[in-house]
């Protein structure tokens, strides 16, 4: 019942700060009563928050009533146009696609749910924790009020695989990484095993053209083979702790296949893209040293 107002109140609120926040809530309740589901409180929070900010530059008002600008007429407004467009405009193109979606997705078998899984994976590794990451989640989470569970455990499974992958590469072969980054490789176990991707992010910061299609390719196999092998998981977060609780993660052994392999292949994949760029850090030549010229 929260969800979908949170999720849209807060997208309005990075975008229009406090004044974007209430049109921004009410919009995304107003989603889940005309069923447009998360599709329909995304939009709605960019709609509050753009709205919003569209208004205080337009809205000039003499000194004495400033003050009610961010508190009242800004909020006000922006409601009034974000619950216009989702009665009129948004809500009935946007809850049958809703609806669709959904079908397609409980409909999905075999092959076409692991191309799911793989690219809700590459979202994932995407920007660990940023927007994308977020779609993909966001959308994994909404689905499981509609019975659709196993994109959840796919999404967390390959949120999981970076920050595991980053830490094993440190284990494996340390010299590819900066002392500091070996350091930040075990606190990488823990925040990975619990579903914290932005554990990846200091490796990923320093040279993410390297770092990131490896753990995107890692992502994607863990999501591909979780969708492929029929895991559903019933919660939306917690990572290893869910195996312990009974029924959270249907199929908890593939689901740990899934993880196990996404965290492998990124691995492998880190061991040939760090190759040189280790080298150019630590200052190793990448070619053998031209000798000396010997005087006549």
């Amino acid at each position: 019942m929260l969800f979908l107002p949170v999720l849209a109140g807060y997208i309005s609120y990075s975008i229009a700060d406090r004044p974007g926040l209430a049109p921004g809530l009410i919009g995304g309740f107003l989603a889940g009563e005309v069923n447009t589901g998360f599709l329909g409180a995304i939009l709605a929070g960019f709609l509050a928050g753009y709205a919003t900010r569209f208004l205080a530059t337009q809205i000039k008002l003499p000194q004495t009533l400033a003050g009610l600008k961010p508190v009242l007429i800004l909020p006000l407004f922006s409601t009034i146009i974000v619950g216009l467009a989702m009665f009129y405009v948004i809500g009935v193109p946007i809850s049958h696609l809703q609806t669709a979606l959904t079908s397609a997705l409980k409909d999905m078998q075999g092959s076409n749910a692991a191309v799911l899984g793989a690219v809700l994976g590459a979202m994932m590794a995407f920007d660990l924790g940023g927007p994308l990451n977020k779609v993909a989640y966001a959308f994994a989470v909404g689905l499981i009020a509609s019975g659709v569970r196993g994109p959840m455990a796919a999404v967390m499974a390959a949120g999981m695989t970076p920050p595991l992958a980053l830490a094993l590469g440190t284990r494996l072969f340390p010299q590819r990484w900066l002392p500091e980054e070996r350091e930040a490789g075990k606190s990488a176990v823990a925040l990975g095993l619990c579903f914290i991707t932005e554990g990846a992010i200091p490796f990923a910061a320093r040279n993410p053209a390297r770092i990131i299609p490896a753990l995107m390719l890692g992502s994607a196999t863990a999501g591909a083979l979780s969708m492929a092998f029929s895991v559903e998981s019933i919660v939306p977060h917690g990572g290893i702790i869910d195996l312990f609780i009974p029924g959270a993660i249907k199929n908890p052994g593939g689901w740990v296949i899934a993880l196990v392999a996404g965290t492998l292949v990124s691995t492998a994949a880190l061991l040939v893209t760090t190759r040189s760029y280790a080298r150019a850090r630590t200052g190793e030549p990448t070619r053998a040293p031209v000798p000396a010229a010997v005087p006549a």
